[in-house]
This record gives structure tokens, sequence and C-alpha cells, in this order.
């Protein structure tokens, strides 16, 4: 009650004391929540980030470097990092995971592909973004062991993934490094009138693998389309990047490769994360998004020799029942 107390006292300041309604919009797996403003028809987005959980900096800055070069991020119309509230443009409520459908994919995924490749043309000399590094990618996957093997699973960890981890990093590091949003997938996409997709949730960007959004919003965590499908998705964006004279000397299968090992790594982690959201954040929903995610690391694992062991790992009952 404080809390919203302190956002009717921000607002009723930031919109000159006009009458307006306030309701939830959304949450998400941080401590941030958003909710709609309305006042005289027009409405906003309210981020509310308490800041001793919350360091709204990079959102603001990501948001700046977006907007500035035309992608389709909401619009920073007030901020307070004291408080940790962020006044945006509204995209309204078409979250793609809503309207992707069997006639809609088509479409919905030719804007997304244009969204990415949009942001890798961003020049990275007009920001400073933390590195997708090593350390950054070693970290992430140490969450499976931590989080699914053990808190999840109570499984020891095998000896041989440490070599399984150092070949996705590898992979990661070889590959064109540019602007990564991240988290680029279809609860954070909006299907807006003008310029879709909006896009959200882009302050943990990163300079990083070229692979990586494209994988996040192919291989969804909340959403799954037939192997012929990605393939057609996959040579699309290649093809669009050949054309602006980018990754010209890259053949469709090494692109795919470095495609399938970037999503190996993101999934890897992502049970980690899930299981973490669960056990330490209290939020109990992301364990059923555990056997998609899953289904992707099996698939990989066993499509690639060089994961024959994780694959066989794979197998056991307890992991097989999820």
């Amino acid at each position: 009650m404080k809390r919203l107390n302190e956002i009717n006292k921000w607002l009723k300041n930031i919109l000159d004391g006009q009458n307006y309604t306030i309701e939830p919009a959304s949450n998400d797996a941080s401590f941030r929540r958003y909710f709609r403003i309305t006042s005289d028809q027009q409405t906003w987005i309210l981020m509310d980030a308490p800041p001793e959980k919350e360091n709204t900096q990079p959102f603001i800055q990501v948001a700046r470097f977006l907007f500035k070069h035309n992608i389709n991020v909401p619009k920073i119309e007030a901020h307070d990092k004291t408080l940790g509230f962020i006044l945006l443009s509204d995209f309204g409520s078409h979250v793609y995971l809503d309207k992707l459908n069997q006639q809609s994919a088509d479409r919905l995924y030719g804007l997304a592909i244009d969204g990415v490749i949009s942001m890798q043309q961003c020049p990275l000399q007009d920001i400073q973004l933390p590195l997708y590094d090593r350390t950054l990618l070693e970290q992430e996957l140490n969450l499976f062991p931590q989080w699914f093997l053990q808190t999840h699973l109570d499984i020891a960890t095998p000896d041989f993934l440490e070599g399984v981890f150092n070949n996705l990093i590898e992979n990661a590091l070889e590959q064109p490094q540019v602007f990564v949003h991240r988290d680029y997938h279809s609860r954070n996409l909006m299907d807006t009138d003008i310029q879709s997709p909006g896009i959200i949730d882009f302050q943990d960007a990163v300079i990083g693998p070229i692979t990586y959004d494209l994988v996040s919003l192919l291989r969804d965590c909340y959403i799954s389309w037939p192997e012929a499908k990605l393939e057609q998705w996959l040579q699309l964006y290649l093809t669009k990047m050949q054309a602006n004279n980018q990754l010209q000397d890259i053949s469709l299968a090494q692109f795919t490769r470095w495609f399938d090992l970037m999503g190996l790594q993101r999934h890897i982690k992502v049970l980690g994360i899930f299981c973490r959201l669960n056990y330490r954040d209290n939020k109990s929903d992301y364990i059923n998004d555990l056997p998609l995610t899953l289904h992707y690391v099996k698939q990989i694992s066993s499509k690639y020799s060089e994961f024959s062991e994780l694959s066989d790992f794979l197998q056991q009952p307890k992991i097989m029942e999820i």
C-alpha cells in the first residue's frame, strides 16, 4: 500500500493533477511491476522498479539508445531513478504469444526478424554495454547444475559437463558480436499498428553472439514450431543479412551450427533460471515451461556427436519424467 501511495503521489505531479485510473498491466520474472495509466482517453505504462531491488539506469540507457536509432521501443515520458518509477508510451495489449498461430506466424516472425536485424545494425560506439564474455556465459551455464540438477532433481553434476560448457562458450565467442537484446521472445514483443513489433524488456542487453536473439525468438521457451518452419525463417534471416553485405562468407550450414549451439547454451541456462525462479523467488509458474525448454536441449544434444554424453545423461528416469 505504501508503494501504491508513492506511485499516486508521483503520478499526480507528473500528470499535473489530471484525473487518471491505474490498473495492473503485467508482472515479469524480476521485481518489476507494470501498470496501465489512463487519463482522458490517453494511456501510458508505468514501470514500478523498487530501487532497493532493481536499478532502472540500464533500462533508461538502452531505451534511449534504441529509440534514437529508430527501434520501436517505448518512449520514456518521465522517470525518477530515486523512486524507481518510469512512465512509458503504451504499446497496447497484443502480445506476440497471444497472436501467434498458423495463419499469423509468417507475418509476425518476418517482422520480428527485421527487428533483430535492425537492432544488430545499431552502432555500438554510441553505448557502453557489458560484453557477453566467457565469464558471463560460464556464470549462466552454471545455473543448470546448481538449480536444475541439484536443487530441482537432486542429481550430482557429471564431470563431462565442463567440456560441454567449454564447447558452447567457444561457439558463442567465435561468432560476430553485435547488440543483443537477450530476451527477445514472444512475451516481450507486441504486435503494434505502426512499426511492429514493439520491443520491451531490453534492460539486460549486452554485446554478444549474432545468433542469440534469433534463437531466443525462434526456439522460444513458451511456444514451438516445426523444424521446417525454423529452417525457413533461418534462411530468411541469412538472406536478408547477406543482401546487406553481412555474413557473406557464412554458409547456411555454418550459421545453423552457430544457431543450434547458441540455443543449447541458452536453454541449459534457462532450465536453471526457471528452477531458481521457483525455489528462490516463489514464482512457480515457470516450472510449467521446463518440458519445452528441456525438449530443445535433448533435441540439439542428440543432433551433434560432441554432445552425445549430455544426450545420454538426459535419458535417465528423473529427467525423462519432466
